[in-house]
């Protein structure tokens, strides 16, 4: 912002600045993310209860993951219907995009959720991700005393 202010140049933070109708994809804050369970047992139980879990709160994420999202999660332009969910490999039209690396790493690693726009609230989104993460039982996970 304050490079913008030098150079008298205006930041538009709209996730979709020039209209829905432009053939454009908009602008995200896709979200990486992961734990220390998912990273060192992981496994693809563990991670298809996950995405039932994201699944089941889809609509608590799309009202913290910024204001329009509508018009930019359109199932177009690598996105998912605003009012659907589902995930996929290398998939950059998933809601959750998963990594090559992830699968082949017996389901450990970390995840990209892609519905986030340009104008949520990292902390919003954030906490959001980590309330549906801890919905789902740790097998195996030491617990905490």
């Amino acid at each position: 912002m304050r490079l913008c202010e030098k150079y008298g140049v205006d930041v538009e933070w709209h996730c979709k600045p020039l209209g829905k109708d432009v053939d454009w994809n908009g602008s995200g804050m896709h979200s990486n993310f992961s734990t220390d369970y998912m990273r060192t047992i992981g496994g693809k139980d563990y991670f298809e209860a996950l995405m039932a879990a994201f699944d089941k709160y889809k609509n608590e994420h799309i009202a913290v993951y910024g204001p329009d999202n509508h018009l930019r999660l359109t199932g177009l332009h690598e996105t998912q219907s605003i009012d659907k969910f589902n995930y996929g490999i290398a998939n950059r039209g998933a809601s959750v995009r998963v990594p090559h690396s992830f699968v082949n790493n017996g389901y450990k690693g970390y995840l990209e959720d892609r519905r986030p726009n340009s104008q949520g609230d990292p902390y919003k989104i954030a906490g959001r991700i980590l309330q549906t993460i801890a919905t789902v039982p740790t097998p195996g996970a030491k617990k905490k005393k």
